[in-house]
């Protein structure tokens, strides 16, 4: 008997993979195109932070709506966190938006309500679902790098600057806005790879192992 349990735990596991594992994969592609945007662009202006910031809470946003209205069926305490946590991250897109132009303080205040939030719930959703589900390690690491995200925004200060030139051989003024713009751009792609590495692990692992004829599974 504790053997066909296992089994029966295996194939559940599996099914509940084979249905999630695309949504860390949609997930990281929005993150993935912003970082690789902050990378390559020269302007770190806040105001253009927050249009970045905003293209990818909406979609990001509509991805979480999909995984919890669709995906996370057989578990209902994290569906609706899912879906709160869809709701936050698509208002974060507009207020992201509405901002724009409000300047620094803007982008802070987004980002670190965003972040704080959305951290909380998804670090919360991850601790609460050990032991039940694969994706808590993922909710987890997410979690606690977004909330890692609203601790680097809160501690740089809004008023750095720092003269560039001397050993570096580089004009300009590094400040809060350019710090920030690029500590997103950093954040997003770790956890553009994170995403994509979790869903893959997820996709390759929806296979269940073969039973023997007593029930009990192959080695």
């Amino acid at each position: 008997m504790p053997e066909r349990g296992l089994v029966s735990d295996s194939v559940d596991d599996s099914g509940q993979r084979a249905r999630y594992w695309p949504i860390p994969v949609l997930r990281a592609v929005p993150a993935a195109i912003v970082a690789l945007v902050i990378t390559f662009s020269s302007n770190h202006a806040a105001g253009y932070g927050l249009l970045l910031f905003g293209g990818f809470a909406v979609v990001d946003g509509l991805v979480l709506l999909l995984a919890g209205m669709t995906r996370l069926a057989a578990d209902d305490r994290s569906r609706r966190t899912t879906l709160v946590q869809s709701v936050i991250t698509l208002l974060a897109a507009v207020a992201a938006f509405a901002c724009n132009g409000l300047g620094l303080p803007a982008f802070i205040a987004v980002v670190v309500a965003f972040a704080v939030l959305t951290g909380a719930l998804e670090l919360t959703q991850g601790l609460r679902a050990r032991g039940r589900s694969p994706f808590a390690r993922d909710w987890t690491t997410i979690g606690g790098l977004t909330l890692l995200l609203a601790v680097a925004f809160l501690v740089t200060p809004p008023d750095y600057s720092q003269q560039l030139g001397g050993v570096e051989q580089v004009t300009g003024t590094l400040d809060a806005s350019i710090v920030l713009v690029g500590l997103l751009g950093a954040y997003l792609a770790v956890t553009a790879v994170f995403h994509v590495i979790a869903g893959l692990s997820h996709k390759w692992g929806t296979a269940a192992p073969a039973a023997a004829p007593d029930g009990a599974p192959h080695a």
